[in-house]
């Protein structure tokens, strides 16, 4: 069965974004150190980014990160998602989002999803085959998925870096949890790359 992958960079303190997060400053400030492993990491850390590629068979993200990714500043066409370019044919994109926008900059390779993230998981499942279904963000739509009890595995870069502030992968306060189990590591100077399997047992709340 397709398994559905939240995969995220993230700070030591938990952010995804640094602050003041805007369509011409997509990762905040200071935000760009989250993805230093993609961009200046060593062989181990691309073959990270590779595999995944070659096994993602579609990608589902929210509706703030297609609009900056969509943005003059964002993708170009040639991007396959993240920082993989192809030239071959991209993983459909399915967005999270309340409504459509009228049109889009990058073409009709995303497909908009308005009933929920329970919904664009399911489609993304039956678009990708036997291949991976990965949530590649923002924060909130990772998180929904994992609250949600849709998600196979959880895979996180953690990057050496504290941001401060910026947006968060865990909420602050109240919010479901759920067990992991740690199944795969690769350390480089540049990230810890952590795998870890979702244990599909029963959600509970964290009060504290």
């Amino acid at each position: 069965m397709t398994q559905v992958v939240v995969d995220i960079s993230v700070s030591l303190d938990g952010y995804v974004t640094g602050p003041n997060v805007g369509l011409d400053n997509g990762l905040g400030d200071g935000g760009e150190a989250l993805h230093e492993w993609v961009f200046n990491g060593t062989a181990e850390d691309r073959n990270v980014l590779d595999e995944a590629f070659e096994s993602t068979g579609a990608v589902i993200q929210g509706r703030n990160l297609f609009d900056i990714i969509d943005g003059p500043n964002g993708w170009n066409d040639e991007m396959g998602y993240g920082a993989k370019p192809t030239g071959e044919v991209n993983p459909p994109i399915f967005v999270v989002t309340h409504s459509a926008p009228e049109r889009t900059r990058l073409g009709d390779r995303f497909r908009f999803v308005t009933d929920g993230v329970e919904s664009a998981v399911a489609q993304a499942r039956e678009a990708a085959g036997d291949k991976e279904v990965v949530v590649m963000g923002g924060g909130q739509i990772c998180h929904q998925v994992l609250a949600a009890g849709l998600a196979d595995v959880l895979r996180l870069h953690v990057a050496p870096v504290v941001l401060g502030d910026g947006t968060r992968l865990f909420p602050a306060g109240a919010a479901p949890t759920y067990p992991l189990d740690l199944v795969g590591t690769v350390s480089t100077p540049a990230a810890q790359h952590l795998t870890y399997r979702v244990k599909k047992e029963k959600v509970s709340w964290a009060t504290s």
